[in-house]
């Protein structure tokens, strides 16, 4: 098992094959990425459909969810969420802070791209059709709730949805054997899930998904390019980027990296 004090190091060196790997690489794998989440949140949704009590319908969601990050981590992907991390060797000067915002920049659209993709086909390949219209009453209204959420609400659950997030990815570096890798990223991804904290590359799949519904289907409700992108992806974003750069990211360098490079207090 690697000890947070190791993992942490490997973190900072991790920063420059990350940001100096080739564009098409990055965006490629961004893709892939944004397609694993939201194949986990296509399932979380297929499972969850019309299951009462709401909480009993939650936790099955959060059973499935984690395998979109299982698959990131196992296959291969760069998730804006994770990502986040590389603020760790921002800190530690091994790459610039234009190199993390780049780096964010690009794998945010191929997180955008692949998630779109993956709300395209569902909807055309009549995908939401099951249980007789009920899982298409349950993609919108999730659209319409997020799209219609607080703009506080939204920026105060992606930054608490983010803090897990990266705890998962930063936990899964602690084993080396896969078994010990799924099962630490696995608990954490629940736990958003079941407390319903806003992720921003999942709903760049929840979000699209009911909206195309509403053209695909005719089904009912309230959603907005203005709701998506303003109201939702905005604050959730900007709070996936405090929890999980600023809170567990700098937090945890100022926990041992700081005090390895000889900073720490007299």
């Amino acid at each position: 098992m690697h000890l947070p004090s190791e993992i942490i190091k490997l973190y900072s060196l991790m920063g420059s094959t990350k940001v100096y790997q080739p564009f098409l690489k990055n965006f490629i794998l961004a893709v892939f990425a944004g397609a694993f989440i939201a194949f986990g949140a296509v399932g979380s949704q297929i499972v969850s459909c019309a299951v009462t009590p709401v909480a009993l319908g939650r936790a099955m969601s959060g059973l499935i969810f984690p395998v979109g990050l299982i698959m990131v981590i196992v296959a291969g992907g760069e998730l804006f969420t994770g990502n986040c991390l590389l603020f760790i060797p921002v800190l530690d000067h091994q790459i610039s802070i234009g190199d993390f915002v780049k780096n964010l920049a690009i794998v945010y659209f191929g997180n955008m791209v692949g998630s779109f993709l993956v709300a395209a086909f569902v909807n055309f390949g009549h995908v939401l059709s099951l249980y007789h219209g009920e899982l298409i009453k349950t993609v919108v209204t999730t659209a319409a709730v997020k799209s219609n959420m607080p703009f506080i609400d939204a920026l105060i659950k992606g930054i608490l949805c983010n803090v897990l997030v990266c705890i998962a990815v930063w936990a899964s570096q602690a084993s080396e054997e896969l078994s010990g890798r799924i099962i630490a990223l696995y608990l954490p991804i629940f736990l958003f899930v079941v407390c319903g904290f806003e992720h921003s590359v999942a709903n760049m799949y929840f979000i699209p998904a009911g909206m195309l519904a509403q053209y695909v289907y005719g089904a009912a409700g309230h959603i907005t390019l203005f709701g998506f992108f303003v109201s939702n992806l905005l604050p959730v974003t900007l709070g996936n980027l405090i929890g999980g750069s600023f809170l567990v990211g700098g937090g945890y360098y100022l926990a041992y990296m700081r005090a390895m490079r000889g900073y720490e207090d007299d």
